[in-house]
């Protein structure tokens, strides 16, 4: 657990907010990587088919992300207004993945599209106001790195978790419980529970609010935020760069390096290696501004993921290699942008007067989801066109899938470091927008 701030968080109350991200991560990861693999080589649903119905299903989700972020900011209940949305999305999340993540031997497109949506609203609300929440913990340019990184430590555990048990109990078959169904169980049984000890130890963070604006005027403030035009720009780039090669994994693993059976250690040393990751993370931080942090890290690791693309059948211990380090900076992905996201709030908090985090979430997660949306959109007919067909090693088109995997990535991720390198929000100037927002709050 990362050290706070003097005067800080605690080490409790970050473990107690740390907690949810574990359930949660349980529900990104396999919704995103282990479904489309399991509806189309498990129950045999047509590969463009899967990829057009998640897709759709973003789509749908991210219309309400504005929504529940408009609602996040302005709920007023004595509860709290970040903890009332997040406690009321976790079932909705939770009911749906247990149903998703093992359904019946007859399910089809319908099915999926049904409750892959549950999941999707479900989990975009909690984590909407999950982040909301934790962006407004704290005042502190760094501690505020320690909230994000205490989150996306317990993240990346929990994503550890949701990548064993499948392929440590198979989910290769539909009936009994098998390990994409054992995660739903697990999620519906501790979602609702982590998010409860949540409640009662974290406080509700204070509203800086000074005046209450419609939704038209929230939205100029937010187009007006440049700082936040930029980094979320090179979120959305970055996050496709990630996003591309996860949705490969299984398939490159299988089909070009003709290694099946390392599907699931692969992806257990990267994340065992992003866990590594996040002291490092959090101690470069420290030492230098965040936004150069970020860009160190995503320039390192384009030069090492070239690499990935000129492997073939067999080149597993390289490839192995390249999943721990790039493993080691994903942490970076995962602990600083949020953190800086935390910042260019404080901005708009500053210039408009009232603090409005969750409609800035919103847009973070339909950036997100616009990442995830474009990779299955874009890779999926890109392999059908080059006639890769799962579950063949070696056969046509997986000289389009390494390059898909390893080389395609590499633009949208310069042009995020294009973006950010002289990026203008450093700490002294945080520091004076706080000193702005909270001299000018009500007592």
């Amino acid at each position: 657990m990362p050290a706070p701030s003097p005067g800080g968080l605690g080490r409790w109350r970050l473990a107690a907010y740390a907690l949810p991200a574990l359930p949660l991560a349980a529900l990104a990861l396999p919704l995103y990587l282990l479904v489309p693999t399991f509806y189309t080589q498990t129950l045999g649903l047509p590969l463009g088919a899967v990829g057009g119905v998640l897709l759709a299903v973003r789509l749908v989700d991210a219309a309400g992300d504005v929504a529940l972020g408009w609602l996040s900011d302005r709920l007023r209940v004595r509860f709290g207004r970040r903890r009332t949305l997040f406690l009321a999305a976790l079932p909705v999340a939770a009911v749906s993945a247990f149903m998703l993540f093992g359904p019946p031997a007859g399910a089809g497109l319908l099915y999926l599209a049904f409750w892959a949506t549950g999941v999707s609203l479900g989990y975009t609300g909690a984590t909407l106001a999950y982040g909301a929440w934790g962006a407004e913990l704290s005042g502190d340019y760094r501690e505020r790195a320690a909230i994000t990184a205490a989150r996306e430590g317990a993240t990346l555990v929990g994503t550890l978790v949701a990548i064993s048990l499948p392929f440590m109990m198979g989910f290769d078959r539909v009936d009994g419980l098998h390990g994409l169904a054992l995660i739903g169980l697990i999620v519906l049984l501790t979602a609702p529970l982590a998010g409860l000890l949540a409640v009662r130890f974290v406080p509700e963070p204070m509203d800086h609010s000074r005046t209450r604006l419609d939704l038209r005027a929230a939205l100029r403030y937010l187009a007006a935020n440049r700082p936040f035009r930029r980094l979320l720009a090179a979120f959305v780039l970055n996050g496709l760069a990630n996003a591309i090669p996860a949705t490969l994994f299984l398939y490159f693993v299988a089909d070009r390096l003709g290694a099946p059976e390392l599907r699931g250690p692969l992806l257990f040393a990267y994340f065992l290696s992003a866990i590594a990751g996040v002291p490092l993370a959090l101690h470069v931080v420290k030492k230098v501004e965040k936004h150069r942090a970020w860009c160190g890290s995503m320039l390192i690791a384009c030069a090492i993921f070239a690499a990935a693309g000129f492997l073939g059948p067999g080149d597993v211990i390289a490839f192995a290699a390249i999943c721990v380090a790039t493993g080691l900076l994903l942490a970076f992905d995962l602990v600083i942008p949020p953190a800086i996201q935390a910042d260019v709030i404080d901005v708009d908090t500053a210039a408009s007067g009232e603090q409005r985090s969750g409609l800035y979430f919103a847009a973070w997660t339909l950036a997100t989801k616009l990442s995830l949306a474009l990779s299955v959109g874009l890779v999926f007919p890109l392999l059908d066109l080059a006639g890769f067909s799962p579950g063949s090693p070696g056969g046509a088109g997986t000289g389009a899938l390494a390059a898909l995997y390893a080389w395609l990535p590499l633009l949208p991720k310069l042009a995020a470091i294009a973006l950010m390198w002289r990026f203008p929000l450093d700490e002294a100037a945080q520091r004076e927008l706080r000193a702005r927002i909270e001299g000018a709050a009500p007592p």
